[in-house]
């Protein structure tokens, strides 16, 4: 064999070389491809995502319910699967992602009979997010949007029910909100930015039914009195008086009252000029 025909026996060698590993790498790559991809049945891979949900292993869960959609899109398993994605999304306390995981079921399927689940939860994921109300009440005001559009769409619903109960909560956290904003501009004595703060939390008819409501009243009492407004000032304590007797702030606002040498109002003329016997929205 002359020196070019060694040559060319050596290209060839090496090409063939080549072209072997390539079917080797190939070859490789096809076999973990098929070790990655097990193709199940839908019932099994779901059940395995319930069981790791039922022992709170979430992110287990997650990619059990994942793989039911990737393997299964158009099956009534991926619907479920992309509900209880949402779920362990919210008890693993990421609720930005199950929150966007109940929006896509609404928008794929708005007609389906557990849409009311999926508008709820995101209710739910809103309103365990309330800051405490010295914190911006923006993911408040998120919840109580949620909660009312839970009511509003599926009022007869078990769901209904326990959002009218959330909802009373949330209107206490922004009544309180108020007051805290009220308190603040007291002791900076801006008293009538005070007022405004009060007032609303007993003019407002959803604010009326929550815990500060007396306190509000007291309050007004004494920036009243701070600013000379003295016959309104009798009033508030009326009101006060009429619907909170027993309190400890119709206490406080008597004694206040009674150490500003103000005259409290007797019920009996406080209805008389027509204070009393009407609800907080009427009155104010």
């Amino acid at each position: 064999m002359n020196s070019r025909q060694m040559h060319l026996a050596r290209v060839l060698g090496a090409t063939l070389l080549a072209a072997g590993l390539g079917a080797c790498g190939t070859l490789g790559r096809q076999q973990a491809e098929r070790q990655q991809f097990v193709d199940e049945p839908v019932a099994q891979i779901y059940n395995r995502g319930a069981a790791n949900l039922d022992r709170r292993r979430w992110p287990q869960a997650l990619r059990n319910f994942e793989e039911v959609e990737r393997q299964h899109p158009y099956s009534s398993w991926a619907r479920r699967a992309m509900l209880m994605e949402a779920y362990a999304h919210y008890q693993n306390n990421d609720y930005d992602e199950s929150i966007a995981d109940a929006q896509r079921f609404i928008a794929l399927h708005p007609g389906n009979e557990n849409a009311p689940y999926a508008y709820y939860l995101i209710a739910i994921c809103h309103f365990e997010r309330i800051l405490d109300v010295g914190r911006d009440q923006g993911t408040t005001e998120r919840a109580l949007q949620a909660l009312n559009d839970v009511v509003r769409r599926y009022p007869e619903s078990a769901y209904a029910r326990d959002a009218r109960l959330k909802i009373d909560m949330v209107y206490d956290q922004l009544a309180g909100k108020e007051m805290a904003v009220g308190r603040f501009y007291l002791t900076r004595d801006q008293h009538l930015a005070a007022i405004n703060r009060f007032r609303n939390v007993i003019e407002n008819e959803n604010f009326q039914r929550t815990s500060h409501t007396p306190e509000a009243l007291h309050r007004l009492v004494e920036s009243y009195l701070s600013v000379g407004m003295t016959e309104e000032a009798q009033r508030m304590a009326a009101i006060l008086g009429h619907n909170f007797p027993g309190s400890e702030w119709y206490e406080r606002s008597h004694r206040l009252m009674t150490d500003s040498g103000v005259a409290p109002v007797a019920e009996e003329e406080a209805r008389r000029r027509g204070w009393l016997g009407r609800t907080f929205g009427a009155v104010f």
